[in-house]
């Protein structure tokens, strides 16, 4: 019997298209991501590498989609091919398949191809930082927004000194656990 056909597709915001990436495939199910490609932690990833088993194949729009670190890339490629699940880079043109050698110049463009989507990422994170230092010295960043104000950041204290769980007060307030621990902290 054959393998199911995946999707993967990632893009770094909600306000990307995903309609582009594997446009025209035929695939039995597709997984969504909306991350950014910097590591693997990412809830529909874990999700697809749950759900594929030995026989099924994988299509990626490209290298960059599935990851912009050379070495979780590799790893993952790799983790997919010893448990028998092919992997389609389709801009690429890159598969590799668990029943036949990897080829040498296959593994060398996977390498190559995904420095360059680590550098270019890093590319990324430097003008992010030249262009925030920018704004702060024309004083027009203000910096992220607080995801609590201090009137709720006064009701957490006092519904924590009643004994109402932190996990609780995070779903209350649609916040962290870790920005609850940080509110109780603050100085207001």
């Amino acid at each position: 019997m054959a393998g199911k056909s995946i999707g993967y597709v990632r893009v770094s915001t909600s306000d990307q298209h995903t309609d582009r990436q594997l446009a025209g495939l035929e695939l039995d199910r597709v997984f969504t991501d909306s991350a950014s490609g910097k590591n693997t932690d990412r809830p529909q990833l874990g999700a697809m590498l749950a759900y594929v088993r030995d026989g099924d194949v994988i299509h990626v729009h490209s290298l960059d989609r599935l990851a912009r670190n050379l070495i979780d890339l590799r790893r993952v490629v790799s983790d997919l091919v010893e448990r028998g699940i092919a992997i389609h880079f389709h801009t690429e043109n890159l598969v590799f398949t668990p029943d036949e050698t990897i080829n040498p110049m296959s593994t060398l463009l996977l390498s190559m191809l995904g420095a360059v989507a680590e550098f270019e990422r890093s590319l990324i994170r430097e003008r992010q930082k030249e262009g925030i230092a920018a704004a702060k010295t024309r004083g027009v960043y203000r910096g992220r927004r607080p995801s609590l104000t201090p009137d709720q950041i006064a009701e957490i204290k006092q519904l924590a000194s009643t004994g109402v769980p932190k996990a609780k007060l995070a779903r209350r307030y649609d916040v962290s656990r870790e920005t609850i621990y940080q509110a109780l902290k603050s100085a207001l």
